[in-house]
């Protein structure tokens, strides 16, 4: 699987774009600010039907223009494959296939995996449990629409026991048959989202402790733990926060409150490690995830490395790039405001690269 071509029309700050990529490695080059990043936001949003930061749908759309659209056309099984991706103010968002809209854009998602390295990463490791549960989540949502939808679906029940807990307390009244209806739902969804979780981690674990191996020049031991509220008796546990619940007018027991510890030598990295091991477990996670998608699908996503070179050291980026020039990759895409040092890197494999010069939204093929 590749992607042959996109076409963008008023996405962020391009007015327009039309490219054609090599099926191998595609550098885009240009100053910081000239719109690199936001031509890797607009191949995520074909995989994903959204951004891949924090910009709202809407704020996709160039300034004082009311629409914008991005056209991509993947190579799949000698088949070519049509994505259309479009939003126009204050209308739903339009997402097709070979022509063939979809009733919910996420029945889209897990079509054309990608895996995107990108300097924000940091948060996976440094944030917050829910940037941890997002990360996880976009790579099982990948391969598994089921997960996906029940994960859509708890999210909105969530929303509503929230709203429920907050007008008990604003009109001072409690209805209990309401209240555990809504339990109900978040127990039988929640379940199902902890078992695939579970199944997953026990994969993946082994994929990260590899990688963080080949890319570490120690020998310190990592873990990758989960821990939930349906390991014990969630019934119980929501009984026993009802009054908390009250109180703060929100759910504080459920699968979105799960987190996952990232240990080394059994101590919290986020706290303990160094930059420099916080980086090798990052790439370990991302290239786990790069693994994990490929022996699920079949297929190697495409990979989107965004501005890495600029935040690893050289013996990191010595292991990414050997692992680049063996082939263990499909379709790269690679952001560098320097192109002598891209250039540097790129020019003696063997492989076909293209190169793209980016300023101001405008892109050339050099």
């Amino acid at each position: 699987m590749h992607l042959e071509s996109i076409r963008l029309a008023n996405f962020k700050n391009y007015p327009e774009a039309n490219l054609e990529f090599s099926q191998e490695i595609n550098c885009l080059l240009g100053k910081n600010g000239s719109g690199k990043t936001n031509l890797l936001d607009a191949i995520f949003y074909l995989s994903f039907t959204k951004s891949a930061g924090p910009s709202l749908d809407g704020q996709c759309i160039r300034h004082e223009e009311q629409f914008f659209s991005i056209k991509g056309a993947f190579r799949q099984e000698e088949k070519q494959r049509i994505v259309l991706c479009g939003l126009q103010a204050g209308k739903k968002k339009l997402v097709k296939l070979d022509d063939k809209p979809y009733k919910k854009a996420s029945e889209h998602v897990g079509k054309f995996p990608i895996v995107m390295i990108a300097p924000n990463d940091t948060d996976v490791i440094r944030g917050s449990s829910e940037d941890r549960r997002k990360f996880f989540d976009a790579i099982i949502a990948q391969v598994d629409q089921v997960y996906l939808q029940n994960l859509i679906q708890y999210n909105h029940t969530l929303k509503q026991r929230n709203s429920l807990l907050k007008q008990f307390a604003e009109r001072d009244f409690f209805d209990r048959d309401l209240l555990d209806a809504f339990t109900d739902k978040l127990i039988d969804l929640g379940g199902q989202i902890f078992e695939v979780r579970q199944k997953f981690l026990k994969t993946f674990s082994v994929l990260v402790n590899d990688h963080y191996k080949n890319l570490s020049e120690a020998s310190e031991e990592v873990d990758l733990q989960y821990e939930s509220h349906f390991d014990g008796d969630i019934r119980s546990a929501f009984q026993e926060s009802e009054r908390k619940d009250l109180i703060l007018k929100r759910t504080n027991v459920g699968i979105h409150k799960d987190e996952f510890p990232f240990l080394m030598e059994r101590k919290a990295i986020k706290k303990f490690g160094s930059q420099g091991q916080q980086k090798s477990y990052l790439i370990a996670l991302k290239l786990a995830n790069f693994d994990f998608l490929f022996q699920q699908k079949g297929v190697k996503p495409l990979l989107l490395l965004d501005d890495i070179f600029d935040k690893l050291d050289d013996f990191r980026i010595t292991k990414l790039v050997e692992m680049v020039a063996s082939e263990t990759f499909g379709q790269i895409f690679v952001t560098d405001a320097r192109p002598e040092r891209t250039l540097g890197i790129f020019e003696s494999m063997n492989q076909d690269v293209k190169m793209f010069s980016i300023e101001a939204g405008q892109v050339d093929e050099l």
